[in-house]
């Protein structure tokens, strides 16, 4: 007689798809739409799903939690209101090239395209921010669309993938079909397009690199650093991928981020050959464009992404390269630069990095950049940085050192509101390390719910709110077009250290920078994380500039 066939319901077909995939974490708000996925994850105790505040929230924490980890992040939200909410994680993990599976309860299939209860038709709404939308409509085809999310969100150029779950489907009983672990699935290297391209690299009089964007591991930036200090190439890094390359290696040139160093914007202007690794070119690194012209950069420009579809995109390059930056980097090591290239262009351009993060003085008694210039003498190198959006941002940029890689978890799409949720994430990940979230007293209030996640899964961060009672990137850009004629940045805010305190979180004010090293000292003592706010004189609206004279 034949082995009798298990039956079980939708809900435990899928969660142990998901079991099988590898997850053990998920973040989410729990809805009725998806009840008995959550009843499926009941027979897995080792499974952690973290209840969240909100769904943005959630989706947050699973974009940061896969840019740390390097997994998949994993996000169940209930349909309509909650999908919609969870769409902000998703656009960042999009523009972040982040792997990401946002399972989303839907309308049971009898009701689709009646406006039921909270029904929307999810293929169109993340047509635009997603690699993939798919519907599981059919309970025998949970294990064949579990595995395909997974490849691609794994795939080529990494990011977000979306799936339906009509809460009938779920529901009905079937027999799994049980499917191994999705293949990481990344472009390899063509060896004659690559020799090519690198001989006229190393020839080069002036040759620069820039790395960013996704799909990068320890592996590749040890590779590329290790290459870069043999042959004293410098290495320069695009928005918010700061930590590719530790801050304080010799080859490190800086970031090409917001008001990035006038020195290193004319070294990329001046090289005669640019390689781009991992970076798509975008808006924020190129400065609108204008750093690089397109379509053709005046640089001989060697690009290198995981996605064939986004070379030329923007700029054309002499050569394409559609391979993953590990498979890039791994074939560096045979790349010799010519006798006439000076090694001394490498120090040269770290030197003038160390003099652009130096810390500057401002008015005020709050010197937010010797803060932050201060915070390496008293955390790991390996410690985790956090932010979401605004102009306290740019300190921290700035000024802050980043260690190795997944030591700086930051949207480059530019969202508000991630650096707390982030923070929560990364401490549920690796809870033995060190994070800081830094904030914006606008920032933090988008999201500053999640203090309850920290604290129901004592998953505390140590976050620095940054407090000028505005909006200071929308107050700045107000000032700087329409003079004295301002509307809707002013901010009223809450006592931030009695709201920390409501969650039992130690909170500290600081209105001084003396105040900060011992707030600092007892925040990273404590068990229970810290708040500390920052008061900023909100004349100080970036590190070189008072707010007063932007119009004149």
């Amino acid at each position: 007689m034949g082995t009798a066939k298990k039956i079980m319901h939708g809900g435990q077909i899928l969660a142990n798809a998901l079991v099988r995939q590898g997850v053990d974490v998920a973040f989410g708000v729990p809805g009725e739409s998806f009840l008995p996925l959550l009843d499926g994850l009941v027979d897995h105790p080792e499974f952690r799903f973290i209840t969240c505040r909100q769904e943005g929230g959630a989706a947050y924490m699973g974009e940061a939690y896969a840019k740390l980890t390097g997994k998949p992040g994993v996000v169940m939200v209930t349909r309509g209101p909650g999908a919609s909410n969870a769409m902000v994680g998703i656009h960042t993990a999009y523009q972040d090239s982040t792997p990401m599976v946002l399972l989303v309860g839907q309308v049971g299939t009898d009701m689709v395209e009646r406006e039921a209860f909270q029904e929307v038709d999810y293929r169109r709404m993340f047509s635009e921010c997603a690699k993939w939308v798919g519907s599981i409509d059919r309970v025998d085809r949970i294990d064949e669309f579990v595995s395909h999310a997974f490849h691609i969100a794994q795939s080529g150029r990494k990011g977000p993938v979306v799936l339906a779950l009509p809460e009938d489907i779920l529901y009905l009983n079937a027999e799994e079909k049980p499917t191994a672990a999705a293949h990481v699935v990344q472009p390899g290297l063509d060896q004659s397009i690559f020799t090519e391209a690198m001989k006229q690299f190393a020839n080069a009089k002036n040759p620069m690199v820039l790395a960013g964007g996704g799909n990068w591991n320890a592996n590749a930036c040890n590779q590329l650093i290790a290459w870069a200090n043999r042959e004293g190439v410098p290495v320069a890094t695009s928005f918010r991928s700061q930590d590719l390359i530790d801050n304080q290696n010799a080859c490190y040139a800086g970031d090409l981020g917001i008001a990035a160093n006038p020195a290193l914007v004319k070294r990329i202007q001046e090289a005669d050959v640019l390689l781009v690794i991992g970076e798509r070119l975008g808006e924020m690194t190129t400065a609108g464009y204008s750093v690089l012209t397109p379509p053709k950069a005046a640089n001989t420009l060697i690009h290198v992404l995981s996605s064939p579809d986004e070379l030329g995109r923007v700029y054309r390059p002499e050569f394409a390269l559609s391979c993953s930056p590990e498979n890039f980097c791994a074939a560096l090591d045979n790349v010799k630069m010519a006798n006439a290239y000076r090694t001394e262009r490498m120090l040269e351009a770290h030197t003038e990095y160390l003099a652009w993060s130096s810390p500057v003085t401002v008015s005020g008694n709050l010197q937010l950049a010797h803060i932050m210039a201060s915070l390496p003498s008293s955390i790991p190198r390996d410690a985790i940085i956090t932010n979401g959006a605004g102009n306290f941002a740019t300190w921290v940029h700035r000024f802050y050192p980043y260690g190795s890689i997944r030591s700086q978890l930051a949207p480059t799409n530019g969202s508000m509101g991630y650096g707390l949720p982030a923070a929560i994430a990364a401490k549920i990940a690796d809870p033995k390390r060190v994070v800081i979230a830094v904030c914006g007293d606008g920032d933090f209030m988008m999201n500053c719910q999640e203090l309850a996640t920290a604290a129901r899964y004592e998953a505390y961060p140590i976050v620095l709110v940054v407090n000028n009672s505005m909006l200071g990137t929308i107050r700045m850009h107000q000032e700087r077009e329409f003079t004295k004629r301002v509307m809707g940045t002013g901010l009223t805010n809450p006592d931030f250290v009695k709201f920390a305190d409501s969650f039992g979180i130690p909170g500290y004010r600081v209105s001084n920078t003396e105040e900060f090293a011992p707030a600092f000292a007892k925040a990273l003592e404590s068990k229970r994380g810290a708040l500390i706010e920052l008061v900023l004189d909100p004349e100080v609206i970036t590190p070189t500039k008072l707010l007063s004279k932007l119009g004149k």
